[in-house]
């Protein structure tokens, strides 16, 4: 079972989540998060796959209740670096891991890492 089979749901998985994810894995892809911050809520968790803390965080994420007027987009930074280092230029976010940005009207309103992300509140 592969990373993207677990997080996506194409197997099954050892939690209930219900969030759909989408797998951001294109630079293009960051313009339509910006051009759709402008009606939609966008959420970019940045998830190290390598990571002990990151996967621990995002299992607790997944079980948060996320209004379905959020976009969320799910990132494997080691093997998109490149798509990582350019949303933290894009958004002027100094790269962390794992890392939440909350993207609204193009700009980055909110974002933060590690434990402190699940405190975010997500509108």
């Amino acid at each position: 079972m592969g990373f993207s089979d677990t997080i996506f749901g194409s197997k099954p998985s050892d939690d209930t989540s219900s969030l759909q994810w989408n797998s951001l894995t294109e630079l293009s892809q960051l313009d339509a998060i910006v051009k759709d911050s402008n009606t939609k809520t966008q959420v970019i968790f940045k998830h190290s796959i390598r990571c002990g803390i990151s996967s621990a965080v995002l299992k607790q994420f997944k079980k948060k209740t996320i209004e379905d007027s959020v976009d969320l987009h799910l990132l494997d930074l080691i093997n998109y670096r490149t798509l990582s280092n350019e949303i933290a230029s894009k958004f002027n976010v100094i790269h962390q891991s794992p890392q939440l940005l909350i993207i609204k009207s193009g700009k980055a309103t909110k974002h933060d890492s590690h434990y402190d992300l699940l405190n975010l509140e997500i509108e």
